[in-house]
C-alpha cells in the first residue's frame, strides 16, 4: 500500500503538478502497520532518513507489511515443479478463464495483451485471492494505457532477494553492513513517487526509492550529501536515471556492490561507462510490471530467461502461433509469481529472437522493447531496427532516437558518442543522408522513457 508523504511545492512546477503526487491524499496506515516487525532499531534508521538534512522531499510512505512469517518466507525463491499446471489451475479460479476445461494446457489458452487488462483488470484476478495480502502499483506502459495492478506482497519483498541473488551469481555477497542503505531505486523526472523505507527480510535495513531531479532536492549540494551518508549497496534504476549519476559527478561519493538497469534499453557504451565508473557487475533486466522479470543480461549477448516462474515464448505478432526458433517474433509471457494476476501467454509488445544458449538455457537475442520498427531504406529495402542499434553502439552512443516521417526523411539524436560516424553509418545503412544531432546526455533525449524508433512510412 503506498500512502503519501511530503511533496514539492506546485508553485515550482509551473502548473504542472500532479494530483497524484499532493501529499497525505492516501495516508491509511500506520508505522505499525506497514513494518509489523519492525524493532527499535529499524524504527530509528526510518526516523534518521525521514528527518536527514539532505533528504528530498519524500511524497510517499510505504511497508513491506510482512509478518515475521512472511519475511522468513520471502527470503527463499518459489519451488519451480509442476508450477505451470498450479499457475494454470489458479487461472482458471478467474472470471475470464472460466469456461476453459481442466486438462486443458497451455496451448490451449488464448493469448491476451494489455488492453484485456486495462479494459477488465478484475477478470484475471481469482476469485479466491487473498486480497488481505494486495499492495496496489502503477504501470503507465509505453502506450499510453494506463493500470494499477494489485501487487502481492510477498511476491513484492521477494524481489529485493532476487537481485541478492544474482548479484551473488556474479561473485558479489550482499549482507547487511552497518547502516548502509540496501537498495535505492532511482528515476530523474519532474515529478515522481519517493519514499523511504526498510526491507523487514533483510535486517531492517533502510532502502529508498529517490528521484535525482535538482527540483526534488532541499539545495544544490543536498543529493551529493545525502548519497554519499546512504551509500546504497545496490543501485537500480532505468539507464536515464544512472547515466545522470555519472554525468552529475555523483558517482565519486557511491560504491555500489551491484547496479541493476531496467525500464528502458541499455546501451553497451553506457553500460561499460557505468561499469567502469563503479568496478562492480551491471546486470541489464528485462521485464515488465505485469510480469515481473523476465530475463537478464551482464554483457552485450543474449538476455538469460531466469530461473523462476517465467515462461517464454516467441509468436506470430498477428496469430498464436510459435515462429522458428531463431526467428523475430513478438516476445509473449505466462508469470506465475504474482498470485493475484495470474497471467497466462501475455504479448508484451516486445519482441525479439528465442535463442538457445551455450549451457542449454533459454536466451532472447536481438530485443528491441517496444518496437519492431523497420526502417524504409532507399532502395525500398526494409532495415530492422536492430541493425540500427548494432551501428550506433558500435559509434559510442548511449542513447538516442531515431524517426522517420512520412516522406522518409530520417532524424536522429543521439547521446554521446562519435556525431560523424553515427551519421555516416546510419547513412550507408539507409542508403540516403540522415539528419542527426548529438546531445550531451541522455537525459537530454527526454525524461521518463523517450521511444527509441519510430517510423511513419508504409511497413
Amino acid at each position: 500500500m503506498s500512502d503519501a508523504g511530503a511533496a514539492a511545492d506546485p508553485d515550482l512546477l509551473g502548473g504542472l503538478a500532479l494530483a497524484e503526487y499532493a501529499p497525505g491524499e492516501a495516508a491509511v496506515l500506520s508505522d505499525a502497520e506497514r513494518w509489523p516487525t519492525l524493532d527499535p532499531a529499524g524504527a530509528a534508521r526510518l526516523a534518521r532518513w525521514r528527518t536527514h538534512p539532505d533528504a528530498p522531499q519524500w511524497t510517499h510512505a510505504t511497508g513491506d507489511r510482512l509478518t515475521a512469517e512472511q519475511a522468513e518466507r520471502v527470503r527463499h525463491p518459489l519451488p519451480l515443479d509442476g508450477w505451470i499446471a498450479e499457475h494454470l489451475d489458479a487461472a482458471r479460479r478467474t472470471l475470464r478463464y472460466r469456461g476453459m476445461r481442466a486438462h486443458a494446457v497451455l496451448d490451449d489458452f488464448p493469448t491476451i495483451a494489455r488492453r484485456d487488462l486495462v479494459d477488465d483488470l478484475a477478470a484475471f484476478v481469482p476469485l479466491d485471492a487473498d486480497l488481505s495480502r494486495m499492495l496496489h502499483g502503477t504501470s503507465s506502459g509505453s502506450t499510453g494505457a494506463a493500470l494499477l495492478i494489485p501487487d502481492d506482497v510477498e511476491e513484492v519483498a521477494r524481489g529485493f532477494h532476487l537481485l541478492v541473488a544474482l548479484a551473488a551469481s556474479a561473485g558479489v555477497p550482499i549482507v547487511a553492513e552497518g547502516e548502509r542503505m540496501a537498495v535505492a531505486n532511482l528515476v530523474f523526472q519532474r515529478q515522481a513517487f519517493t519514499y523511504v523505507s526498510v526491507v523487514s527480510s533483510f535486517a531492517q535495513r533502510a532502502m529508498s526509492r529517490l528521484n535525482l531531479h535538482p527540483s526534488a532536492w532541499p539545495g544544490p549540494d543536498a543529493r551529493e550529501r545525502f548519497l554519499a551518508d546512504a551509500d546504497p549497496q545496490i543501485l537500480s534504476g532505468h539507464p536515464t536515471s544512472l547515466a545522470e549519476l555519472l554525468d552529475a559527478g555523483l558517482d565519486a561519493v557511491l560504491h555500489p556492490r551491484v547496479v541493476f538497469s531496467g525500464a528502458m534499453a541499455l546501451s553497451g557504451p553506457l553500460r561499460a561507462r557505468i561499469e567502469a565508473a563503479f568496478d562492480c557487475p551491471v546486470f541489464d533486466v528485462y521485464g515488465l510490471h505485469e510480469t515481473r522479470p523476465i530475463a537478464v543480461r551482464v554483457d552485450d549477448g543474449p538476455f538469460r530467461v531466469l530461473d523462476r516462474r517465467v515462461h517464454v515464448e516467441v509468436l506470430d505478432p498477428h496469430r498464436d502461433v510459435a515462429v522458428p526458433e531463431g526467428e523475430m517474433g513478438e516476445i509473449v509471457v505466462t508469470a506465475g509469481e504474482n498470485p493475484l494476476l495470474p497471467l497466462v501467454r501475455y504479448r508484451t509488445g516486445d519482441h525479439g529472437r528465442l535463442v538457445t544458449l551455450d549451457d542449454g538455457a533459454i536466451g532472447i537475442a536481438d530485443l528491441e522493447g517496444r518496437e519492431n520498427t523497420r526502417f524504409r531504406a532507399a532502395d525500398g529495402a526494409l532495415v530492422p531496427c536492430v541493425e540500427l542499434t548494432q551501428q550506433l553502439q558500435a559509434h559510442g552512443a548511449e542513447g538516442w532516437s531515431v524517426h522517420q516521417g512520412p516522406d522518409g526523411r530520417v532524424l536522429a539524436v543521439i547521446a554521446g558518442g562519435d556525431e560523424a560516424g553515427a551519421r555516416a553509418a546510419l547513412a550507408a545503412l539507409l542508403g540516403e543522408p540522415v539528419e542527426l544531432r548529438r546531445v550531451a546526455r541522455v537525459i537530454d533525449l527526454g525524461e521518463g522513457k523517450p521511444r527509441r524508433y519510430r517510423s511513419c512510412v508504409p511497413d
